[in-house]
């Protein structure tokens, strides 16, 4: 019998089921999975080493209400209208050792070997990318996650995005601060917030939050009423509704955390060809294994923190 090839086999067997690849891991995580519903994950063939965001954040400063034959002031203003966010890069390997291609020569036995290593490798990156989600961007390998665009301190100094939020007060998220957190104050720290996040029609539609809000959220609810959103249980997240924003468990999220976010303003920009992309079978030389790789690069970004909001528990 003609010995089958495993690398090129999972090589080929993984690009082929790219696609799938890709949806297990954005649907893996709510905040992914609400961006990617969205049309939020965006491919940016740009270049450079950063993907830049058009801010939307203000209005210009040459308007004024007229009448008859009245001349307007055009000056050009100095302003701030984009921010810069790093590329980080990600990669996983399936690999396949010269023991596993003698002990696994049938094609039922190659199945399996494949599909529990691809298993791995999709978990690892899931997991990878759920932690880095929340990271406060001091890695220098790590995409900055919400911890960096919706901070505890948004006015303390350093940059986002390239903008120093302290010298730029439009460029802070909102955050609320208390020391007691339980069921008869959650709501109404809940409401405080939300009113400060919403603009017209502008409003917060993903609430993401640590055991510790999760449980006095819903413990502040009455039980005859329901409050789960069938949209998120059905995607396999245990959620409830806080208004029209779902609000989602996350085992990630920090301890004693609650993110109040407007996904319209927050994207997932990667270079197209590394929007978990499988490669191309590798024959290491000094070593007897072959490794197939699968890779991101990309960053976290928005064009609006001052419609974002944490609350936390100092």
């Amino acid at each position: 019998m003609a010995s089958i090839n495993i690398g090129e086999l999972a090589s080929t067997t993984l690009r082929n089921n790219s696609s799938v690849i890709y949806d297990n891991i954005t649907n893996g995580n709510a905040l992914l999975n609400r961006l990617n519903s969205k049309g939020q994950i965006k491919s940016d063939d740009s270049g450079g080493s950063s993907h830049n965001e058009q801010l939307m954040y203000a209005e210009n400063g040459m308007y004024k209400w007229y009448s008859g034959l009245e001349s307007f002031n055009i000056v050009e203003e100095d302003v701030i209208d984009s921010a810069s966010f790093e590329r980080k890069y990600l990669g996983t390997f399936v690999y396949f050792s010269g023991k596993d291609k003698i002990e696994n020569r049938g094609k039922h036995a190659i199945h399996n070997l494949l599909q529990s290593r691809v298993k791995v490798a999709v978990q690892t990156l899931k997991n990878q990318v759920a932690t880095s989600l929340y990271s406060d961007g001091t890695s220098s390998k790590q995409i900055g996650g919400l911890q960096l665009l919706v901070a505890d301190a948004p006015s303390s100094a350093g940059t986002v995005g390239g903008i120093d939020q302290q010298a730029n007060t439009f460029w802070r998220n909102q955050v609320q601060a208390a020391t007691t957190v339980d069921k008869s104050t959650i709501q109404g720290q809940l409401n405080t917030k939300w009113l400060d996040t919403v603009r017209g029609s502008d409003k917060p539609d993903l609430i993401l939050a640590d055991a510790n809000w999760y449980g006095i959220y819903e413990s502040s609810l009455q039980a005859n009423i329901r409050y789960t959103t069938s949209k998120m249980a059905d995607a396999g997240f245990e959620s409830l509704k806080y208004k029209s924003a779902d609000f989602v468990y996350d085992d990630q999220c920090p301890t004693d955390h609650c993110y109040m976010l407007n996904t319209d303003y927050m994207f997932l920009k990667c270079p197209s060809e590394r929007k978990f992309k499988v490669g191309e079978n590798r024959t290491v030389t000094n070593a007897d294994y072959d490794v197939v790789p699968i890779f991101f690069a990309g960053a976290l970004t928005t064009s609006n923190r001052s419609l974002q909001a944490v609350l936390i528990k100092s």
